[in-house]
């Protein structure tokens, strides 16, 4: 004579208790199983049903692809999302179809009228219907029609959806063999705006436009190019290469958020910088308002405009102006710093994290969700350093060489986040303001050294910085990643309002990083540097500083707690034909230098076979260097000093001076570099 709580109760337990979990491998692919038996009706508790559902863990490239067609009537609803978002990181569109056409080539069942096959040609359309509605550029970019020649024919041609499907691929192949006899031009991607007049800028005009007009015009921008961004750019193993010779048009759309971010970071510093003849309280209403601007952004869920605006802000060229913050209204900047505590990096910028989430941190900024967030654009460096983190911490592939899908569904649960934001920004309307835009881009590009002169024109090098503050602690080391191994008893199709196994992931993996800056996963084409700083800033006084020095590596702290192995984050480079970059790699305090090396081997796409051919050295400051021994324990032969190494041929020889830095494939988000003094590229 229980009451119907207690009766739930006992339900609840049964179910618990009749959940099994199991791996299962058949041939080239490995399943989780997820076999629950629960009651049937609850008044009759012993008369249990059973649901299987099964999802991929991994598997080789053939059989991942084939399961395409499979995974919905297997209970892996989720499959083909993931699949579709991140398949790029471990094959290419052409291989995938070549695989799909010889599977339809044979495909199952007696005849055409079995359900056998009629179930098969479903999943076909459903497949090739998905794939064609969320990366049409999948198709219309493959260059040679051949492949999709052949494929039409094979589709399923005895339904209306089949039928569309084949005059679509036809209609793409025809495209291709047009463009095939024109010009390549990729205008359409880079959306560039002509060359300004750089002459005609006038920084006085700035103060002309009111605060909501010049942010309602940047979100404008800054929507637009959202909304065209390609998520799967910002997966770490495609942005990885975004510097590789041959790979200049690779992640074209997050460049293109970088182009904006920069450019606006410059337009700032140049409206400050520029009229060097401005009395300080002249130049303080300037600062003013583009603090009132950022508020405007704000208010607008316009966090990347407001990042470039707080990072230019927090730049030393504009930092170090001592007599113009003096003049520079106390609640202005208040209301400034309030602003830069959204994007602090302390707890892997949990605050814009929690602002993405619908918690306010701030009580003057409104909250929202993901499920009513109207026109909110992200700062994109939070969804890069996430993918990045994943894809250096988490293998590619299984031992026995199985592509890691379990690592593809962490990776599209970030993706996800960004499609949501995204769909959120595709209603927006917004209306033109030529005068303002024709301004913005009048203004000057302003070089490094540029704007420190103009700097330290407008304040004598020997005054030091109105407020001091102590430049972030990088430290590269995380903890043990097996405690988060990815739960796959639910499909990843609901709501993204995660608790999810890639934030716990990366939570783990923040709690041992007091600033885990990308920066320390950078591609990067120059060795570590130990140039001056400009004369103005000295190193006994602390800037205050948004990003974190170009090494990436001051003074580790170690872990102690003796939980699982101590890892650190690395950075490995080689000097290769097709471009001198560097890889990240994490190394764990039992990881051998073959370990390593062979590890940096893969991550270059080298032999990994040679790896007793080549030896591992720190490059360390004032250009020296640590050899580090053939059978040693990198984790503590290595130095605190540096994170950046060099794979090098024994017996050879290399140049480590300066290497050329393409400015528009490096440039991005600002950070600090040389221990925090100047303002040049980050994140990206």
């Amino acid at each position: 004579g229980g009451s119907g709580g207690g009766d739930g109760c006992l339900m609840l337990t049964l179910w618990i208790q009749s959940s099994t979990v199991a791996e299962e491998e058949e041939d080239g692919i490995i399943y989780t199983v997820v076999v629950k038996q629960h009651p049937s009706t609850p008044n009759r508790s012993l008369s249990k049903s059973v649901s299987r559902s099964q999802c991929v863990k991994a598997g080789t490239e053939e059989k991942l692809v084939l399961h395409l067609l499979h995974s919905f009537a297997m209970g892996d609803s989720s499959f083909i999302a993931v699949f579709l978002s991140t398949f790029r990181s471990f094959t290419s569109t052409r291989r995938v179809l070549e695989i799909l056409k010889d599977r339809l080539e044979n495909p199952p069942g007696d005849n055409a009228r079995s359900h056998t096959r009629q179930s098969f040609n479903e999943a076909v359309c459903m497949v090739f219907s998905t794939w064609l509605a969320e990366y049409p550029e999948d198709f219309q970019t493959l260059g040679d029609p051949t492949c999709l020649l052949h494929l039409a024919p094979l589709l399923p041609s005895d339904t209306s959806t089949g039928a569309d499907l084949c005059a679509r691929i036809l209609r793409i192949a025809e495209e291709l063999s047009e463009k095939a006899l024109l010009a390549d031009s990729r205008s359409c991607k880079h959306h560039g705006h002509p060359s300004p007049d750089t002459s005609a800028f006038e920084p006085a005009k700035f103060l002309g436009f009111p605060a909501a007009l010049i942010a309602e015009q940047l979100t404008k921008m800054e929507t637009e190019l959202f909304v065209r961004l390609v998520p799967y750019h910002c997966l770490g193993s495609l942005w990885s290469q975004r510097d590789k010779k041959g790979h200049e048009d690779v992640c074209w759309s997050v460049r293109a958020t970088v182009r904006q971010f920069n450019r606006l970071a410059n337009v700032v510093q140049a409206s400050s910088l520029c009229p060097i003849h401005l009395k300080s309280q002249q130049r303080a209403r300037l600062l003013e308002k583009w603090i009132s601007v950022a508020e405007e952004c704000r208010a607008r869920k316009n966090f990347s405009s407001l990042y470039a605006i707080v990072s230019a802000l927090r730049s030393n060229p504009l930092h170090r102006l001592r007599r113009t913050w003096q003049e520079t209204d106390r609640e202005a900047v208040r209301r400034y710093e309030e602003l830069s505590e959204i994007f602090s990096d302390k707890d892997n910028y949990s605050q814009s994290r929690v602002l993405l989430k619908g918690v306010s941190v701030h009580n003057r900024c409104p909250s929202f969700s993901f499920r009513n967030a109207q026109g909110t654009v992200p700062y994109l460096g939070i969804f890069l350093t996430d993918l990045t983190m994943l894809d250096t911490a988490v293998k590619d592939n299984l031992e026995n060489g199985y592509i890691n899908f379990d690592k593809r569904r962490r990776e599209f649960e970030v993706l996800a986040q960004i499609r949501l934001l995204q769909s959120s920004c595709k209603n927006c309307v917004f209306w033109s303001e030529q005068t303002f835009v024709d301004w913005y881009w009048s203004a000057p590009t302003l070089t490094e050294e540029e704007s420190y002169r103009l700097s330290n024109e407008i304040e004598a090098p020997s005054e030091p910085s109105p407020r001091v503050y102590t430049p972030t602690v990088i430290i590269t080391e995380c903890a043990s990643l097996s405690a988060s191994q990815t739960s796959l008893a639910s499909d990843c199709d609901a709501s993204f309002d995660f608790p999810s196994p890639v934030n716990q992931l990366l939570s783990k993996f923040a709690k041992h990083m007091k600033s885990p800056s990308v920066s320390c996963l950078d591609v990067d084409t120059s060795p570590p540097t130990n140039e001056s700083s400009p004369v103005s800033l000295t190193p006994s006084t602390p800037v205050k500083s948004h990003r974190r020095s170009v090494s990436c590596g001051n003074n580790p702290s170690y872990n102690s707690q003796g939980s699982g192995p101590d890892m650190r984050i690395i950075r490995i480079r080689m000097d290769l034909q097709d471009g001198n970059l560097y890889r990240s790699i994490l190394v764990t305090s039992n990881d051998k230098t073959p370990t390593v090396v062979s590890s940096a081997l893969e991550k270059h796409s080298q032999d990994t076979r040679e790896a007793s051919r080549y030896e591992l050295i720190q490059l360390l400051p004032e250009g020296k260097e640590l050899i580090i021994p053939a059978t040693g324990n990198v984790f503590y032969a290595m130095t605190s000093s540096s994170v950046d190494f060099l794979l090098r041929r024994k017996g050879g020889k290399t140049l480590l001076g300066p290497q050329p830095i393409s400015t528009e494939t490096s440039a991005t988000f600002p950070r600090i570099k040389a221990k925090g003094r100047r303002l040049v590229r980050t994140l990206f």
